[in-house]
């Protein structure tokens, strides 16, 4: 009994100073807990999608389960960075706007950061790739995230990059979240931007409180409440009350209620899912469940499935600002000393250069939120959070039938006929390791109008994630053709299908009836 009020009472008093620090406007820390917390934030990121990374969407719509070893040794860290560097895409998207930071000041139009990884050397994916041939072809941020300009809008993306936001806000929220606002809709909108904003949130929490729970609730009322992201992790967060003791439960209930995907053309009709909040979800899962243990939360947010990798990588970072750099367990820090002076691929930046890179730039925003520097003694003017603008993405589109496309036999074009009031036309014309210059030319024509005159990269760097698109048609019938004006033998353009919207659900059985009779 002595045990149990000796325990109540270092509950009491540990949820006592949290809230009692988030009631004064002012923290105090010196510069080297800061430092500690900035380096344990990289370098927890870092850890997490290694060890996430074998996993990473082997498990779509199913959990790892326990009987599954989960691999860590000494020197996987650096084996990981040498020989698989395009793991590290959350890492190397964080760095190219760490390093625009930099180069160009706080003040950095957004300019410089859609150009910088517009032109960048790696390879992309989803929302990201998608920005990127955007502002490659002229249409610049915000409209580049935009989810009339791209379908991934929804997509992980800048969810996974927001990690240096947060950490270059210290107890500053609403800063991180205006960083977000420039840097997150180069590639992002609606949920898919929310993503980035909640774990800028988090992380900027982290370097004022120590209490999990309260981090993850805090950072959602910089979510608008009406939003499906804000709904979701709230779920998340009763059902963690509902069912203390049981992630597996929770994974089940998001599973039921927010795995179906109306935007990501690879995830509509899908076991796959990259939507933001699915996998923002399994990140509160993971901090939720793992209760301040890093093994724990790196464990729950690898096994919770789908993006394995960069979902460990999140709760790992903002864990790791909680924590600090010094009690991150030895275990998980085994040879990261030997991999810390690596420059991510495509970088020449390391994490022993963002180390010191962030410090400089949190110190630099410390001061312009309010905050002072006096010496070793840093003074921070810590923000409540606020809900930042509310938007939407695919308002009143659902997935009503995924239909198969071909080239018409003997010509260079693609036709097809639906009925409903969007459409996406999955396909590509490049391939893994071809870097050609080529570039085919099309055009698009909807109902016998030239609507479009899409590009086709043949680069996979500068490729167009899909063939073509287009949203918000009039409710009917309608006729879709695309037609490539210099074919060539030399590289194939592949089509797979064309995902049909509708402007309400449709019940499947229904539609396969209909469809029946006809």
């Amino acid at each position: 009994m002595i045990r149990l009020l000796n325990v109540l009472i270092i509950v009491i008093v540990a949820i006592s100073c949290s809230q009692s620090q988030q009631q004064h406007d002012r923290v105090v820390l010196s510069r080297e807990t800061l430092r500690d917390k900035i380096m344990g934030g990289w370098a927890g990121q870092t850890i997490g999608v290694t060890f996430g990374g074998p996993y990473e969407f082997r498990f779509q719509g199913a959990f790892i389960a326990d009987y599954q070893p989960l691999r860590w040794y000494e020197g996987y860290l650096k084996e990981t960075m040498m020989n698989n560097p395009g793991l590290y895409d959350d890492l190397y998207m964080d760095l190219t706007f760490v390093d625009v930071f930099e180069k160009y000041g706080l003040d950095a139009p957004v300019d410089s950061f859609a150009n910088a990884y517009a032109r960048a050397g790696y390879m992309l994916w989803h929302a990201n790739q998608a920005g990127r041939y955007n502002i490659l072809h002229g249409i610049a941020a915000p409209e580049s995230g935009h989810w009339k300009n791209n379908p991934h809008a929804d997509c992980i993306d800048y969810q996974i990059e927001a990690d240096f936001a947060g950490l270059m806000s210290p107890g500053m929220p609403n800063t991180a979240s205006a960083i977000s606002d420039k840097i997150g809709h180069i590639m992002n909108y609606g949920d898919g931007w929310y993503g980035g904003v909640y774990v800028g949130a988090m992380y900027a929490l982290a370097f004022t409180s120590s209490d999990v729970p309260f981090i993850v609730s805090e950072a959602l009322k910089t979510i608008p409440e009406q939003s499906d992201f804000y709904h979701c992790i709230q779920d998340v967060i009763d059902w963690h009350k509902k069912y203390p003791t049981d992630w597996k439960q929770t994974w089940l209930e998001v599973e039921k209620k927010w795995a179906g995907d109306v935007g990501c053309p690879d995830g509509v009709f899908s076991a796959f899912n990259i939507d933001a909040k699915v996998n923002a979800a399994y990140v509160v899962m993971g901090l939720l469940y793992g209760e301040g243990d890093f093994t724990k939360t790196l464990e729950i947010a690898t096994r919770t499935g789908q993006d394995a990798d960069c979902n460990p990588s999140s709760a790992g970072g903002i864990l790791g600002t909680v924590l600090g750099y010094k009690n991150i367990p030895a275990y998980w820090k085994l040879g990261l000393s030997d991999a810390e002076g690596i420059d991510f691929k495509y970088t020449s930046v390391s994490l022993s250069d963002v180390y010191e890179i962030g410090l400089k730039h949190a110190l630099q925003n410390i001061e312009r939120g309010g905050g002072s520097i006096e010496g070793d003694t840093i003074t921070i003017k810590i923000q409540t959070p606020v809900a930042v603008k509310f938007e939407k993405s695919f308002d009143g589109h659902y997935p009503q039938v995924k239909i198969p496309v071909t080239w018409s036999e003997g010509k260079d074009e693609i036709n097809f006929e639906f009925e409903g009031t969007g459409f996406v036309l999955r396909g590509d014309a490049s391939s893994w390791n071809n870097q050609s210059e080529y570039v085919f030319e099309t055009e698009l024509y909807l109902d016998d109008q030239l609507i479009d005159k899409p590009q086709l990269p043949v680069s996979f760097t500068t490729r167009r994630h899909e063939l073509c698109w287009k949203y918000e048609l009039p409710k009917g019938k309608h006729a879709v053709k695309m037609k490539i004006l210099n074919p060539t033998t030399a590289h194939p353009i592949q089509a797979w299908d064309a995902i049909i919207y509708a402007d309400q659900p449709v019940n499947g059985i229904q539609l396969h009836i209909d469809a029946a009779k006809k």
